[in-house]
């Protein structure tokens, strides 16, 4: 199949194999096999968005993180053969993407991610950890770069690793005005007040139809990563959102609902004209994620291209 035959196809993947319950949130239309643990994949990217909702004028660039994940899970099931019902652990997701990536056309965005899988790793016969990068091309130039990793348990492996989690959430806290994160519904706000400036407590809404599309035992990465944009908004004290047009994220440890995580951010050095932001999840003293973001500079002087490209 030719990369413009993969781009014409009308209907996205099954949902099952992206891990959404809803197929309005399916951003993957096809993949191919290319060669040995490398692929091509299709998507395209609405030019608006319920919750991914265009930014200064762009995409959200969640939505490519959004897409990176899913991929993983398409690849994993579809290529290397993992059961439904075994568990994806995220462990790390990073991207960079550029201006000309973000752009709104006439049209939905069609999109094309080349894939090389890599660090893959098996137990008891299936897949248990891999990373992969992917290149994301639109129009055929390529625009973004991503890496993410995951590791996949099996459903014993699973239950005995949760064992003695709580199972009790806490109360909802009030959220913080959606001005404040970058937000413009109050439904989509992740975080609530703290103890200090540059410090809020995880809000985690689990009615929330896209942040938890269906039920999860603990909070979602992609959870963690919007928390990590609206950290870096109400610290940056921005009159108006600016994408984070690179970020770098890890993973170590499992977020409960069933006591608080504070979201914690500081300024970091930016050798570009971006502002850098470091983020980090704590919860019961241990730091549970971290993400470093570069948010897009008004003047536009961050050039072509990104970071990573």
């Amino acid at each position: 199949m030719s990369d413009d035959d993969l781009l014409a196809l009308t209907a996205t993947v099954p949902r099952q194999y992206v891990h959404r319950a809803a197929v309005a949130e399916v951003f993957l239309t096809g993949w191919r096999a290319d060669g040995p643990d490398s692929f091509t994949v299709a998507a395209q990217w609405p030019r608006t968005h319920a919750f991914f909702t265009p930014v200064a004028g762009r995409l959200d660039p969640l939505l490519l993180a959004e897409t990176v994940r899913q991929t993983g899970a398409l690849l994993a099931h579809a290529e290397y053969q993992v059961p439904f019902g075994h568990q994806f652990l995220l462990q790390s997701l990073s991207y960079s993407v550029t201006e000309e990536g973000l752009r709104i056309g006439a049209t939905p965005a069609d999109v094309e991610l080349k894939i090389t899988c890599g660090d893959i790793a098996y137990r008891s016969g299936h897949l248990s950890r891999m990373r992969y990068h992917a290149v994301l091309l639109r129009e055929g130039r390529p625009v973004a770069e991503a890496e993410a990793a995951f590791g996949c348990a099996s459903p014993a492996v699973y239950r005995r690793l949760r064992a003695g989690a709580p199972s009790k959430a806490l109360p909802l806290p009030q959220a913080l005005s959606p001005r404040a994160v970058g937000r413009e519904h109050p439904q989509d706000v992740v975080l609530a007040a703290a103890d200090r400036p540059g410090r809020w407590q995880l809000r985690a809404d689990t009615t929330h139809p896209i942040l938890f599309d269906h039920p999860v035992d603990h909070v979602p990465g992609m959870v963690l990563l919007e928390a990590a944009r609206q950290a870096a908004h109400a610290l940056h004290g921005a009159s108006r959102r600016q994408p984070p047009i690179t970020m770098d994220s890890v993973f170590t440890r499992y977020v409960e609902f069933g006591s608080p995580c504070y979201i914690e951010a500081e300024h970091i050095h930016s050798a570009g004209p971006g502002p850098r932001v470091r983020v980090r999840g704590v919860q019961d003293g241990a730091e549970s994620f971290s993400a470093t973001l570069t948010l897009w500079s008004p003047d536009g002087a961050q050039g072509r291209r990104g970071g990573l490209l």
